[in-house]
């Protein structure tokens, strides 16, 4: 089930995110978060705190969560994106988590899914996401679901690491 999370949420997520970071120290990183950087607590509790934050929950555990806001990163601008949408038209992806021990079994699609449904529902006219060039399951579900390239460049993760090969994607719905 997905749902907007609750601050009970908070403990659950914050692990995801250790546990994620702890699996590619162990067998190899895709993502270039970094453990106590980003994604930490404050990340989720932000989010939660601006009514962003979605998990997906089975039998009481959180699988995975996800961050979707209006909010576009000041490296958006410098991208040519495929469709015109002025910054209330735009619901952007953020923070796609999913435990290492629930992947692939559709969950970050079912996320992605959802928030493009959401998106369709706030009557935007895209959905926009960034991940870096090296996340080949992030590349590979984005361009599945019909996420389109609009352009490459140089990104702050969570406004702290940064990270020169990165790839923004963009959907129309």
């Amino acid at each position: 089930m997905i749902r907007k999370a609750v601050s009970q949420d908070i403990d659950q997520i914050e692990n995801s995110y250790t546990e994620l970071l702890l699996y590619e120290m162990e067998h190899g990183a895709y993502t270039v978060w970094q453990l106590g950087v980003y994604p930490t607590r404050s990340t989720a509790e932000k989010a939660l705190f601006e009514d962003t934050l979605y998990v997906m929950e089975e039998d009481g555990e959180i699988c995975a969560s996800i961050i979707a806001n209006k909010v576009q990163p000041e490296e958006y601008e410098r991208v040519c994106w495929k469709y015109q949408a002025g910054p209330d038209e735009v619901l952007v992806i953020y923070l796609l988590c999913v435990r290492p021990s629930k992947a692939g079994h559709g969950i970050g699609s079912e996320l992605v899914q959802f928030v493009i449904k959401k998106a369709k529902s706030m009557n935007c006219k895209s959905v926009r996401l960034d991940t870096g060039s090296q996340n080949k399951p992030a590349v590979a579900l984005y361009t599945k679901l019909g996420f389109e390239l609009a352009g490459t460049g140089t990104m702050a993760i969570g406004g702290v690491i940064s990270h020169r090969n990165h790839l923004f994607y963009e959907k129309k719905v």
